[in-house]
């Protein structure tokens, strides 16, 4: 008796979706005197640790870590077992290079998409995730939470958009330029009433924190 061996990429109405999550923490934290962001602490643990823990808990698995400033430290500080995690050496040049970085990571391991999130906006809880992750329909699907109406991560990418999406990446814009040109694509999940959107970019912000 021969058995057919499971393909993730190829999913049918009686095959769950394979949603990994992507986190983005290469960051130097520029604004904050040179802090990685992923070092950061918040309600007892780093935003690493937080960041990591909100996709899983929203439903997102496996999930892939992209690093760059102060990797070896984020690597020893954070829990990161069970993740995959990667080093984007050009991680000065952007979040479009840790984009690319994590999606080149993610194809070909029959992921059929993936939900990513930045390190430093702790605001976002795993039932933001969990929404977004919800609007998945096809590899085709592309979706993003929103906040009274605005565009906001976390964003959710169909695997057959990574290349294209991957394209466009460059500088510190991410995704935004891929969006733009798709905005009548995109699903926009309301995520206000669970979820706040801020960033920690500047010393300021860390008042965010706690």
């Amino acid at each position: 008796m021969t058995s057919t061996p499971h393909t993730p990429s190829s999913t049918s109405p009686s095959t769950s979706p394979v949603i990994a999550g992507l986190l983005l923490a290469a960051g130097g934290g520029r604004r904050l005197g040179g802090r990685p962001k992923a070092l950061l602490e918040h309600r007892g643990r780093l935003l690493a640790d937080h960041a990591v823990a909100t996709l899983r808990e929203g439903g997102c698995g496996p999930v892939h870590v992209v690093l760059g400033a102060s990797a070896d430290e984020v690597r020893a500080r954070a829990e990161l077992s069970g993740c995959a995690v990667s080093v984007n050496p050009e991680w000065t040049e952007g979040m479009g290079s840790s984009l690319r970085s994590g999606l080149a990571a993610l194809t070909g391991t029959g992921a059929d998409a993936v939900v990513v999130l930045l390190v430093d906006q702790p605001g976002i809880g795993a039932e933001a995730v969990a929404r977004v992750r919800a609007a998945y329909g096809s590899r085709t699907s592309l979706a993003a939470a929103s906040y009274g109406g605005k565009r906001g991560h976390p964003v959710l990418f169909g695997a057959d958009l990574w290349t294209d999406i991957a394209a466009g990446a460059v500088g510190d814009q991410g995704a935004r330029a891929y969006l733009r040109a798709h905005r009548d694509a995109i699903t926009l999940v309301e995520c206000s009433d669970v979820a706040q959107a801020y960033d920690i970019d500047t010393a300021e912000d860390l008042a965010h924190l706690e």
